[in-house]
């Protein structure tokens, strides 16, 4: 496993479709609520959300033993991740308080930016979230189709946006929305997994990784939409995969 830390920049997929995986400033930072219209389609986003019941996964710490098994996991505090075979990490860390804001992994095709934030305690936030996606959306002149994806209601999109050399492009993604007791679990997936979304093969490793998630929340009171941090792992402890990380994998830019 490569481990990578981006110092307050965005986060960018180790991809061949580097053009379509722009980031999008309106899925970052913070999840705002607006009221969600009862409509037709919202019910059966709904609906496909009520039918994704996360037994077997995304988890929260409550409901997992992991001294059950001998699986090797990388905890980051607020996010247990089980790493897969070449998997890369990459960590976006706040400056000043030396915090993970984001994550995003890769198996070199397929990338996909995780980042948790605060819920309700016995509620969800779910589709009011969905709706401000949707609304972000159409305000950059972008296009959503809404389908049944592996977690409930799966927002596919996709975003026109300027490259780097200055030329028109489309951000194309997928994102799996999961919430659980007090937070919720966001997951955004570029690469080929969203230019193939009926791949099973391209998103595999993604799914099998998001399934695999534990939800540490703690007692600490948050703003429900508010990010909740993650801490940067230790370079002088052992990999999830036994072995010692080496620090010239780590870019610090």
């Amino acid at each position: 496993m490569d481990l990578g830390r981006s110092k307050g920049g965005d986060l960018n997929a180790e991809d061949t479709t580097a053009e379509q995986n722009a980031e999008n400033p309106s899925e970052r930072d913070e999840l705002s609520a607006p009221v969600a219209d009862d409509t037709d389609e919202t019910l059966q986003w709904d609906a496909w959300d009520a039918a994704f019941a996360r037994e077997e996964g995304p988890y929260d710490i409550e409901e997992v033993d992991l001294d059950a098994d001998d699986v090797k996991r990388l905890d980051l505090g607020t996010l247990i991740i089980t790493p897969f075979d070449k998997m890369n990490l990459q960590l976006q860390v706040d400056k000043a308080k030396e915090k993970v804001q984001a994550l995003l992994i890769s198996d070199g095709v397929s990338a996909m930016e995780v980042a948790v934030f605060a819920g309700p305690t016995r509620a969800s936030m779910v589709s009011e979230i969905r709706g401000e996606i949707i609304r972000a959306t159409a305000e950059a002149k972008g296009k959503v189709q809404m389908v049944e994806g592996p977690f409930g209601a799966e927002l596919r999109r996709r975003l026109p946006v300027t490259t780097p050399e200055g030329k028109a492009a489309t951000h194309l993604s997928r994102t799996w929305l999961v919430g659980g007791p007090g937070w919720i679990l966001r997951g955004v997936v570029m690469g080929k997994a969203a230019l193939e979304p009926d791949n099973e093969e391209a998103d595999n490793a993604l799914w099998e990784f998001y399934s695999n998630l534990v939800v540490r929340r703690g007692q600490q009171p948050a703003v429900p939409g508010s990010v909740l941090t993650m801490d940067v792992p230790q370079l002088n402890e052992k990999q999830a995969d036994g072995s010692q990380p080496d620090e010239s994998q780590v870019d610090e830019q």
